[in-house]
């Protein structure tokens, strides 16, 4: 049994084409002790992505056994392609001391809270819709079709920003970074995650005799 005191858990989920991974991803580099869970996907590997790097990629059948054995913290299906997080992965790492931050949708975030484990929700925001739409057009090669199923999605997740326990607006990169990390620095001095370090300076306070 790991000596460290229980790392924190959390979350970021945006609508898609909002950087959340761009972001989280540069939070990772930026703050010691923090992992960004890497998910499983049961999608095809784009061009210059790499197995056990970018995700894990897994068959489908593979992906829906897993399902059915719950190994899954969460998961869902994202435009016909399963993407999820092993729950053994944020458990290791958790109790080894490091901070997890989940990369996740709307859908798995409700799933994430309604196993009631204690953890911090972030949503991202686009300045606007007319932004985000502007973002998904220029890196995407979808049909019309699926480009309104991305857009309909995006709409109705919005929405959901009231579930999270922070809101921060994505309009540049490098300031959204920096309200990121003042999130996390708050949240990792919360009294009660604190108090472990806070009782060992208050053994030195005592007199000595």
């Amino acid at each position: 049994m790991s000596s460290n005191p229980r790392g924190s858990l959390f979350i970021v989920s945006a609508p898609s084409g909002t950087g959340k991974t761009t972001l989280v991803e540069r939070l990772v580099q930026m703050l010691p002790n923090l992992r960004m869970s890497r998910s499983y996907t049961s999608r095809q590997a784009r061009a210059g992505e790499r197995d056990g790097v970018d995700y894990n990629f897994i068959s489908r059948d593979a992906f829906e056994q897993r399902i059915h054995d719950s190994d899954f913290l969460e998961w869902a299906d994202v435009f016909g392609n399963y993407y999820g997080t092993a729950a053994s992965d944020v458990e290791r790492m958790v109790v080894s001391g490091q901070d997890v931050v989940l990369v996740i949708d709307v859908q798995g975030a409700r799933q994430v809270k309604a196993r009631a484990m204690d953890h911090t929700a972030i949503f991202v925001m686009p300045p606007s819709f007319q932004a985000l739409e502007q973002r998904l057009r220029g890196r995407s090669k979808d049909s019309e079709d699926q480009m309104q199923r991305r857009l309909d999605t995006a709409r109705s997740e919005a929405s959901s920003y009231v579930d999270y326990d922070y809101v921060v607006v994505n309009d540049q990169l490098e300031p959204t970074v920096v309200r990121l990390q003042e999130i996390i620095a708050a949240e990792r001095s919360r009294t009660h995650r604190m108090k472990p370090l806070a009782q060992g300076i208050i053994q030195t306070f005592k007199p000595c005799r």
